[in-house]
């Protein structure tokens, strides 16, 4: 009997491992072209590289929504499954980066932004694909999301409004974006990427309220156990384009790792924040194989309190702007996997006000 029990408890924790290293990847692009600025940009050349790398390493490229039901409804994502977004609704998704998914019949996302399409969609020198344009993709079977109406960050509160009224204003617009959406293209999925990728802790509960799942633009992977409203997805375009470090991100696995409290605000003033500690409920690695880097700070010295939490005590302020921790560990039932999790700060100006976009 205590053998069987004992069987039983084995069995029970290598489907727990092995469910929660079922991980898939979610890339964000913005323009796939030669001549457009490089932060937000890959060569076609590049993007093509990208897509037959994902091919002949048998990842399997779904639907947006095929990874976020299956997490909504706790149903085990197919391992290595990769979706593909691209935020703005640049034309070149269009004239450049769509002949080349069609050549190897991979689904994508367009994330657009309504008012900015209105103001364009009579200009025929327009960077922007028009209404026409996109209800031909949406039928082709292309995800139509929302980015907001305009492209408004959504943690810079306009000067004179609380934060009440200004979630009040951006609710009316939200919705105002999806109806639009919706007329246009016939879809309405209440999926939002949030502008910029700012958000911060009252963000992601004013998204859930309004049920949306919101994504971000911080790196990891994600599995059953994802937030929904700060979805991670890995930008992949430059200075990130390289498969040499696309590679690593697109085999990784799902960190699971909580912030409580303060810990999970993402907005401060520069010098406020000075430590983090994380709750981790992750334990398929090595504790000495956990490392974790800061933009603009480099490697961070890990201090474990115990075996579910460890912190880290900045080595310097974090630096104006925004701010991304990396923390990686090399998985121990998949060898050659990382477990990936990414922590974002959008770091203020010593008087409180905010950096340059």
């Amino acid at each position: 009997m205590k053998y069987m029990l004992r069987t039983l408890v084995s069995v029970s924790l290598l489907l727990s491992v092995a469910l929660s290293s079922h991980a898939a990847v979610i890339l964000q692009y913005h323009h796939v072209s030669d001549s457009t600025p490089a932060s937000t940009s890959i060569s076609p050349k590049q993007f093509e590289v990208h897509l037959q790398y994902l091919k002949d390493n048998n990842f399997k490229v779904v639907p947006l929504s095929e990874l976020i039901e299956g997490i909504k409804n706790q149903q085990a994502l197919p391992d290595k499954s990769v979706a593909i977004t691209f935020d703005d609704a640049y034309i070149d998704v269009l004239t450049q980066a769509k002949p080349i998914l069609d050549k190897f019949a991979f689904p994508y996302t367009i994330y657009v932004n309504p008012g900015i399409i209105a103001r364009n969609e009579k200009n025929d020198a327009s960077h922007y694909l028009s209404w026409i344009q996109l209800k031909a993709l949406s039928d082709e079977g292309v995800i139509i999301a929302n980015h907001g109406y305009e492209h408004d960050s959504m943690a810079r509160i306009t000067e004179g409004l609380t934060q009440t009224q200004w979630l009040s204003k951006q609710t009316e617009l939200l919705l105002k974006a999806e109806a639009v959406i919706k007329e246009n293209t016939g879809q309405s999925w209440r999926y939002y990427a949030y502008p910029y990728g700012e958000y911060d802790v009252a963000i992601q509960a004013w998204a859930k309220e309004n049920d949306f799942v919101a994504f971000s633009q911080q790196s990891g992977a994600i599995d059953l156990s994802t937030d929904l409203t700060s979805v991670p997805r890995f930008p992949a375009s430059k200075p990130y384009d390289k498969i040499s470090g696309l590679r690593d991100k697109l085999n990784s696995l799902a960190f699971n790792i909580r912030l409580e409290g303060e810990q999970a605000e993402t907005i401060f003033k520069h010098k406020e924040a000075k430590s983090i500690n994380f709750v981790i409920e992750t334990g398929d690695f090595y504790k000495s194989a956990l490392n974790c880097y800061i933009s603009g700070l480099g490697k961070q010295k890990i201090t474990w309190n115990d075996d579910k939490s460890f912190s880290i005590n900045f080595s310097k302020d974090l630096p104006v702007g925004r701010v991304r921790a990396n923390c990686t560990a090399a998985s121990i039932s998949k060898p050659g996997r990382y477990y990936w999790y990414s922590k974002p700060w959008f770091i203020l100006k010593d008087d409180g006000s905010w950096y340059h976009l």
